[in-house]
């Protein structure tokens, strides 16, 4: 279940309560009864490890062909198969 927070925009008593999809926004603090307002903050997300690059999702700028992941995987598998024989 998400947590969602809050804060009242009477007296500034900020919280975090945890709520299911289906459960309705809060209204009422829990401190002075005044009105309450979700915050939003930043989203975190974090993308860790090889393979998330700006340009992995776009086309070759001379041959338009594939990504530029593509070529590197490409070129590692060349060195092996020549090793190889």
């Amino acid at each position: 279940m998400p947590t969602y927070a809050y804060a009242c925009t009477h007296c500034g008593h900020r919280f975090d309560a945890v709520q299911s999809f289906a459960d309705p926004a809060l209204t009422e603090c829990p401190e002075c009864g005044g009105s309450l307002r979700k915050e939003y903050g930043s989203i975190g997300v974090t993308f860790n490890g090889s393979g998330f690059y700006r340009t992995d999702s776009r086309t070759s700028v001379g041959t338009g062909e594939g990504s530029s992941s593509s070529s590197k995987s490409e070129a590692k598998a060349s060195p092996a198969a020549s090793s190889s024989s």
